[in-house]
Order: C-alpha cells, then sequence, then structure tokens
C-alpha cells in the first residue's frame, strides 16, 4: 500500500522507489499487476513435471473410484517416462482424490423427529468381566435424545425382546417405529433388495404395537444417533487407557455402573436440543401403553420359582438368587447354558441368573444364591439365644464369644457354664475386647480346656494380637536351628 500510495502521488517508478523505499523493479511489478487487476500475493503457476500424466492420473482415479494408492500411481507414471520424486506424485494424486470426491460427496436432508415417532438401537462390545465377553445393548429416542444402555451375556433373539421391554418400560411407553441394522435376529434374509423379518421380531413388535425398520444394509449412517451412543458408552464403560477405568468386579457391577452413566448423560441439557432428556413428559403423551407383560413366547417358558428358590425346566432343578420366591421368572436356552430372566423392582426385565444345562438327577445348585447356609448345608446353623442373666452377660462380650459357644457345643466341651463365668470375670477385670478376642482365637484353634482361655488372654497380654493361626507343617517347625554352630572354630 505504501508503494501504491508513492507511485499515484508522483506518478513515476523511480520516485515512488526512493519514498517507499523498495527497489524500482519490485514498484514496477505492483504498478503492472494493479493495472492488469491481478492478485500482486498470487504466483503463476510454473510447469511441473507432472504436468503431462495429470490427465493420466484423474484416469486412474476415475477408474479405482479414488481407490488407487499413491506409489502405485508413480510405479505406472515411471514405466511411462516420468522422471519426478514420489512426493509430487503424492501430491497430484491427493489433489486428484479431493477433487473426485468434491463431486460425489454424500448429502443429507435435514432430520426433524416427531415426539413417540422413533426409536433406534445397536449393540456394541463390553468389557470383559471374569475373562468373558459382554455386549451393551444401546437405544435412543430420537426426539428426547434419551439414551438406555443395557448390559447381557449375548445378542440372542431372547436376550434382544429382553432388553426391548426394558427400553420401553424405562421409557414409559413404546413408539411407532424401532430403527436398527440388519442383524440376524432381525433380518433373515434379502431377497431382491427386500428385508426379509425374521417372524418373531415381527410378533414382538405387533405385541408392543410397533413397526420393526432396518436401515440399508453397510450405511450405519442412517441411524447416526444410536451410533453416537454406542461410541461414547464404550468410551466411558470399557476399560481403556485413556479412561483409566479398572476392570469390573462382577456383572452386577458393570450393571450398575451403566445405569449410573445413563442417569448422569440423561439429566444433562442436550446441545442440540437445548433440552434434558429425563424429561420425557411431552414425548411420553405420544407413546403407546404397553402391555402388562413381556412378550414371553420370545423370553423362553414361564416358571414359578419354589420356596427352596429353585425353578423346574426339563426335570431339572435350577437356584434363583434370593428374593424372587413366588415370582413368575421366564427360562430360555442360549446355546448350553439355561437363562433365568426376572423382572425387577422397577418393572424391567433383568437377567437374574446362568446355568449350564443339566440331565434329571444332576441339578444345578450354586452356593451363592443361599448366603444364609454356610458352607452349602442345608440346615440352619444355629444362632445363639440367651435365656438368662448368665449367658447375655457372656454374649455380651462380643463376637468372639459368640463363635466361641458356637464352636464349643458341637465339640464336646465339658463345663460350659463354668468357663463362660470365668470369662465373664476376665472380661470385667481385664476388658471385653481383649477377652472377646482372646475367645476367637480359641473357637479357631479348637482350645476349650479349663486353662486354654487364661493361656491365650496371658499370651496376648505380652506379645502383638496373633494375626492369623500358625499350625506346624511342612513350612513352619519348632525345631532349633543350627546356625549357632557356625562360629564354632572362627
Amino acid at each position: 500500500m505504501k508503494i501504491f500510495e508513492a507511485y499515484d502521488l508522483t506518478k513515476t517508478i523511480h520516485s515512488a522507489a526512493q519514498l517507499s523505499g523498495a527497489d524500482p523493479k519490485t514498484v514496477k511489478r505492483y504498478v503492472e499487476l494493479r493495472q492488469l487487476g491481478l492478485n500482486p500475493y498470487e504466483r503463476a503457476a510454473r510447469p511441473k513435471l507432472i504436468d503431462p500424466f495429470l490427465e493420466k492420473i484423474e484416469e486412474w482415479v476415475e477408474a479405482s473410484k479414488a481407490k488407487i494408492r499413491a506409489d502405485v500411481a508413480h510405479d505406472k507414471l515411471i514405466a511411462m517416462g516420468y522422471r519426478g520424486s514420489p512426493r509430487s506424485t503424492r501430491r497430484a494424486v491427493n489433489a486428484a482424490k479431493a477433487a473426485w470426491r468434491a463431486g460425489r460427496q454424500r448429502t443429507y436432508r435435514p432430520w426433524i423427529p416427531e415426539p413417540g415417532m422413533w426409536l433406534q438401537f445397536d449393540w456394541g462390545e463390553g468389557p470383559r468381566v471374569d475373562g468373558r465377553r459382554t455386549w451393551l445393548w444401546c437405544a435412543w429416542l430420537a426426539w428426547s435424545k434419551f439414551r438406555v444402555v443395557i448390559p447381557v451375556w449375548d445378542c440372542t433373539l431372547g436376550t434382544l425382546v429382553s432388553c426391548l421391554d426394558s427400553t420401553l418400560r424405562r421409557i414409559g411407553g413404546a413408539p411407532t417405529y424401532v430403527l436398527t441394522d440388519n442383524a440376524k435376529t432381525v433380518t433373515s434374509d434379502h431377497v431382491a433388495g427386500i428385508a426379509v423379518r425374521h417372524p418373531q421380531i415381527v410378533a414382538a413388535g405387533r405385541y408392543y404395537g410397533c413397526t420393526v425398520e432396518t436401515c440399508v444394509p453397510y450405511d450405519p449412517e442412517s441411524k447416526g444417533g444410536v451410533e453416537a451412543t454406542v461410541r461414547l458408552a464404550k468410551a466411558d464403560l470399557v476399560p481403556t487407557e485413556a479412561n483409566l477405568r479398572s476392570q469390573y468386579g462382577g456383572f452386577a457391577e458393570l450393571a450398575d455402573e451403566c445405569r449410573t452413566w445413563c442417569e448422569k448423560i440423561n439429566a444433562r441439557r442436550h446441545r442440540g436440543s437445548g433440552q434434558i432428556p429425563e424429561q420425557l413428559l411431552i414425548e411420553q403423551q405420544a407413546l403407546h401403553v404397553l402391555p402388562a407383560e413381556p412378550f414371553a413366547l420370545a423370553l423362553g417358558e414361564q416358571r414359578i420359582v419354589y420356596d427352596d428358590q429353585t425353578i423346574s425346566f426339563a426335570s431339572v432343578r435350577y437356584s434363583t438368587p434370593p428374593g424372587h420366591v413366588d415370582t413368575k421368572v421366564w427360562v430360555r436356552v442360549v446355546g448350553e447354558e439355561l437363562v433365568i430372566t426376572a423382572r425387577a423392582a422397577g418393572g424391567e426385565l433383568a437377567e437374574i441368573a446362568r446355568h449350564r444345562v443339566s440331565v434329571p438327577g444332576n441339578p444345578q445348585i450354586l452356593a451363592e444364591h443361599y448366603p444364609h447356609h454356610p458352607n452349602g448345608r442345608s440346615i440352619h446353623q444355629p444362632k445363639p439365644r440367651p435365656r438368662n442373666e448368665a449367658e447375655v452377660a457372656f454374649l455380651d462380650i462380643g463376637p468372639g464369644a459368640e463363635r466361641w459357644l458356637t464352636e464349643a457345643g458341637p465339640a464336646g466341651a465339658v463345663r460350659i457354664r463354668a468357663k463362660m463365668a470365668r470369662a465373664v470375670e476376665l472380661a470385667a477385670v481385664l476388658g471385653a475386647e481383649r477377652v472377646d478376642e482372646a475367645l476367637g482365637l480359641a473357637a479357631i484353634a479348637g482350645r476349650f480346656a479349663d486353662d486354654d482361655l487364661p493361656a491365650i488372654v496371658d499370651h496376648l497380654s505380652d506379645h502383638r494380637a496373633v494375626g492369623e493361626l500358625v499350625r506346624a507343617d511342612e513350612t513352619h517347625s519348632a525345631q532349633p536351628g543350627t546356625a549357632s554352630w557356625q562360629a564354632l572354630g572362627q
């Protein structure tokens, strides 16, 4: 601008160069460019070695639909007499690919969802729990942007319908359309490009009042909302080096974490809609009413849990967790496993147990389903019930006293009442905490003689509290060592 200002003032090249402090040749070039109406910052394209081959590169890009690699194109050009560098070839191929894609870029019509119209769902691979593979059912209600993530062990048709039922009951109704991809549990075949629906999924959709739709094969962009949900759920819930999440201790922990994640993300104001997804009042008015019972045909056969927490399937007893006695559950076989599904407290379906399929005469009873029956025994462990002041005073010492009494009775200890009175006297003198610890150690070691309790109390007084009982075995010996003999002769 200083050059132009000086030239407009003097109308001579040399005078403008002296006033602006620039070279006369520079002043002349800028003035000529302005007179021709050209941009002074643009440089004229110089001829390149690649120029005679640009049409051939465009031909290769068109024939390969922009799939050809630059190194392959460079080898072809070398055979045709090209003497340029691979970098020049790579730049020319990238420019040709960009031009080819610019004319064929996919465009979209803005999709404006309606309340109660669309629900999308898809599967995502979840974390491994106890070395076993899991899956994440991800659903996305289009208008309110409400997300649901449920962990499962498999992607079978029964699990799909179970997750669909839980999702619909969580959002409070059924939409008009349910959109997903073309998995075998939804689309059994394609005839002349027309998707053939699985009869069971059609029956399930008719049962809930929904129309099941599938997107075009190999076109995940048509259900981008649930694809984003899968991506977010995997990034937050699957342990990776990026999120520094530790491994899950069990499937129940994974289910709790998925529910917490859904509550957190649905309580956040959505950036696109400006609304909070969990506030479904408007969309719930447009949803259809759900049937009272789930679609039991795909969930399996219905059973009633007996008072011993078992069900009967094919003349075999299978155990269930506590809290389901006299309730209805659904049973189905998945591969070599029997899956038991029940309704949770919130009305949603959830898998409560999974057993290996057995044969009559071999019931499948899991010990963790009976926490109140220790050691797998079918009878209750007797619980002390004090009936006089002496028994109350002894049991008030602490849990060690209760354990001592529980172990001393079956062991056939004699003069138990006298020993209990002696323990109460020691607790009054030395403190209940120390005597309670001694009683617990005596119960563990099986020492119920008259002088055992005072001896243990004296030992605890002279030494630190014993963390664990050490028994003489191959690794512990009372034999004195030979280290002292090494000093002889020195």
